[in-house]
């Protein structure tokens, strides 16, 4: 099969429908090169197989990848984005060793006991919000409860102050978007000067909470830099509840396209930890792995992706591919879990997956106990999907809710 002439752009019509274009590439090939909104132009891998074996190749690397970024973003675009060097060497833009060391630290604060006694404050969080949502009047389910839910919960873990929660969720939705190159730029500079001053206020006066942990943690002799620690942060951060905001918009409007499929879950809530994974895999939260690029020639089906180009697994597309899961563009909260790429591949697995699973668990859980009837406030072909590559969730989730 000969290389597309014409790379196709990722422009407003796949956001509003990345399913489409995904299922007409991998049917041409599993990967293809294509143009992001802003001009830069990369092969996108939309196949489950080779995106499984794409995110575990070592010709393909982390290192340095938003340098190379940056230039193409300069070549396409003539301006750079200026993202914050604190920001950017994170956990996801290091290969090994480097990357080894990073997680075996971030892994010692991040325990599965820590996210375990979670349980408790979520479930509570989450009933102080459901508290708050009126009935039998439209409430937008996103600013409501699948937003702040999540915030809360990581900025409590973290340890970021309450009355900084807001300022932190702007920033963070700017650098996920395909807003201006300077608007991006700005919020990342903010961000990174707001959590270099709380790293160092933790390393004065550790608290409770996961980034004292982290300021602390060591491994033979070994901690986290000032620098380490400010992107590690990031990363946590941004991860802790971009991901999770989407799984739960996404899952309910799922359920709510699929009346049976929601009447199976009420009646089975046993059926909720399977249905999760479905979620992720059916309207993927992160439809795009961290960017990597060529360190010398890769084979990928009919194509060689030469050296030194950009690379972009989709995890949304992967996760819809026939050859893997059948009939893959139904959503069956019944589907054996497994294989699906929600939360990523490889040695940059989501180090986050538990605390996503279970917040997904208990908003979705709780919402359903809550409510009897749950029905769409607006016509759905006016329901948008965010302006970004990157994450893959609702603009806004308009519901009418009765107890």
């Amino acid at each position: 099969m000969s290389q597309l002439k014409n790379p196709p752009s990722l422009g407003d019509e796949y956001l509003q429908n990345p399913h489409d274009l995904s299922a007409r590439l991998r049917a041409e090939g599993p990967a293809r090169p294509v143009t992001m909104p802003d001009g830069v132009r990369v092969w996108l891998v939309t196949s489950h197989a080779e995106a499984r074996a794409l995110l575990t190749d070592p010709r393909l690397s982390s290192d340095g990848v938003y340098d190379r970024l940056e230039y193409a973003r300069q070549l396409a675009e003539g301006k750079k984005i200026e993202f914050s060097r604190s920001l950017a060497a994170h956990l996801l833009n290091v290969d090994p060793p480097d990357h080894t060391r990073l997680r075996k630290l971030v892994n010692k604060a991040f325990t599965g006991r820590t996210i375990a006694r979670l349980r408790p404050r979520v479930e509570e969080i989450a009933d102080e919000l459901l508290d708050a949502i009126p009935e039998n009047e439209p409430v937008d389910l996103i600013p409501a409860f699948a937003l702040p839910l999540p915030i809360q919960v990581i900025c409590e873990l973290m340890g970021i102050p309450a009355d900084d929660r807001g300022r932190f969720a702007g920033w963070s939705g700017q650098m996920v978007s395909t807003a201006a190159p300077e608007e991006i730029g700005a919020a990342s500079e903010a961000m990174a000067g707001y959590l270099a001053g709380l790293v160092e206020g933790k390393r004065a006066e550790p608290a409770d909470d996961l980034l004292s942990a982290l300021v602390h943690a060591s491994e033979d002799g070994d901690r986290l830099t000032v620098p380490e620690l400010i992107a590690m942060t990031f990363v946590l951060l941004i991860g802790g509840y971009e991901t999770t905001v989407n799984l739960i918009s996404g899952g309910v409007l799922s359920l709510l396209r699929e009346p049976a499929q929601l009447a199976a879950l009420r009646a089975d809530p046993g059926l909720l930890p399977n249905a999760i994974e479905e979620f992720l895999r059916f309207e993927t939260p992160n439809n795009m792995a961290s960017p990597r690029f060529t360190k010398e020639p890769v084979v990928v089906g009919d194509v060689t992706i030469p050296k030194d180009e950009l690379v972009m697994v989709s995890l949304l597309a992967g996760n819809r591919d026939a050859e893997r899961f059948a009939d893959p563009d139904r959503l069956d909260i019944t589907r054996p879990t497994g294989a699906h790429l929600g939360f990523g591949h490889g040695i940059h697995y989501c180090v986050g997956a538990p605390l996503g699973r279970l917040e997904g668990e208990i908003a979705i859980g709780r919402l359903l106990e809550r409510f009897s009837r749950m029905e769409l406030a607006v016509d759905p072909a006016g329901l948008r999907w965010r302006s970004s590559t990157q994450m893959h969730g609702l603009e806004a989730l308009p519901l009418l809710l009765r107890h």
